[in-house]
């Protein structure tokens, strides 16, 4: 069917504002997410390019939480400004039905969904993967290269090191490892000289000419151990590691529907595949509440100075769907024969928001003709 001017209009005024409240919402976001990271740049000295690139990682799962809500915010705010201004009346006087004026907020609908199962598919799980694997590299890459001579420096909350002096070739000499990862039996360890190293899972010390003493807890005797060369990792965070799997939010399609047994626990396992449906299954939510928002702004009776009850009815119901939608996600994740709950409960409200719809226009038809009649007469 071709689009009319007035589809363009309302589209025009959906769109707008859409891209405006969703870009505000995620600048905001961003910045309050942001903050846990200045202090690992400003301590640092690290580039704002590298702040922007680690932050900006994040971006993609905030849109792809942000959008659903902003497109019900902004359908439910315009119709109702529309039916406010008496345009919605202006139109059906015109002829246009219900079905005509909802239009061009269901094709907006329809893009923004393809926009989220391209962002719950692909973008976010890489992303967000990616984002860890960048936070490891920096957070690895200050251990192992802002080492300050004369200075203890915390690599993480149990390995302290202290190095007397840097050569320009690099050699670390007088070197002095805390090292209490092991809570029954901390040691410390002091070498001569050595050098750094870049590890598949982060910075390595390679020692040279050192001693390692630890304290045995039973007998609580110094126990004393020489070596001419010793390796210690001082990598922080989550090792990279291939032979562990990735994070639920992670992992990708093609791992989450094909988990390697030797990897992946029975119970993760479980959640892969409750994420499966979710991550599918999701963007029908957006369908939902834009049916939500125009079931409220076009059902509504019109009130010369605007009503309350049609928009807050509404925004109790998309939180009602929100809080059902994470219920039944969670408890997917724990027995996987309540999958398809995540389905039902995602397209559910796509057919049953229509008839009730249609149900309500057609009780309202009914209530109103006896009375008109009764004033014709």
């Amino acid at each position: 069917m071709r689009a009319s001017r007035l589809d363009w209009y309302i589209f025009r005024q959906l769109l707008v504002g859409l891209v405006a409240i969703t870009l505000g919402l995620v600048a905001l976001t961003w910045m309050t997410q942001s903050l846990r990271f200045i202090q690992l740049i400003i301590q640092h000295g690290l580039s704002p390019v590298v702040f922007v690139h680690l932050t900006g990682l994040l971006l993609p799962s905030f849109f792809a939480v942000i959008l659903p809500i902003t497109l019900f915010i902004i359908i439910l705010f315009v119709y109702s400004r529309l039916a406010a201004d008496r345009e919605l009346t202006v139109m059906r006087a015109a002829g246009c039905s219900d079905l005509a004026i909802a239009r061009p907020a269901l094709a907006l609908t329809v893009l923004v969904m393809a926009v989220c199962w391209v962002l719950n598919v692909w973008l976010v799980p890489s992303s967000l993967q990616n984002f860890s694997r960048y936070e490891f590299e920096i957070r690895n890459k200050i251990a192992a290269f802002l080492l300050e001579p004369g200075v203890f420096t915390p690599i993480e909350p149990h390995v302290t090191v202290y190095v007397q002096r840097r050569t320009p070739a690099g050699v670390l000499q007088g070197i002095m490892i805390y090292d209490s990862r092991d809570k029954a039996a901390p040691s410390t360890i002091l070498a001569r000289s050595g050098r750094l190293v870049r590890g598949e899972s982060g910075p390595l010390v390679v020692l040279r000419d050192g001693m390692r003493q630890q304290l045995d807890p039973k007998t609580q005797r110094l126990n004393t151990l020489s070596f001419k060369r010793d390796l210690i990792d001082i990598s922080q965070g989550v090792k990279t590691d291939p032979a562990v799997a990735p994070k639920t939010s992670e992992a990708s399609m093609a791992q989450l529907l094909h988990p390697d047994p030797t990897k992946v626990g029975v119970a993760t396992r479980k959640k892969w595949h409750a994420e499966v449906a979710r991550r599918l299954a999701g963007p029908f939510a957006v369908l939902a509440y834009a049916m939500v928002a125009l079931f409220a702004a076009l059902g509504a009776k019109f009130r010369r100075f605007g009503g309350l009850a049609a928009p807050a009815s509404a925004v109790a119901g998309v939180i009602m769907l929100v809080a059902l939608n994470v219920t039944v996600g969670n408890l997917a994740s724990r027995d996987n024969a309540l999958i398809p709950l995540i389905w039902l409960v995602e397209c559910g409200p796509i057919l049953l928001i229509p008839a009730g719809f249609w149900a309500w226009r057609r009780w309202a038809l009914r209530a109103t003709t006896p009375a008109l009649v009764g004033k014709v007469v």
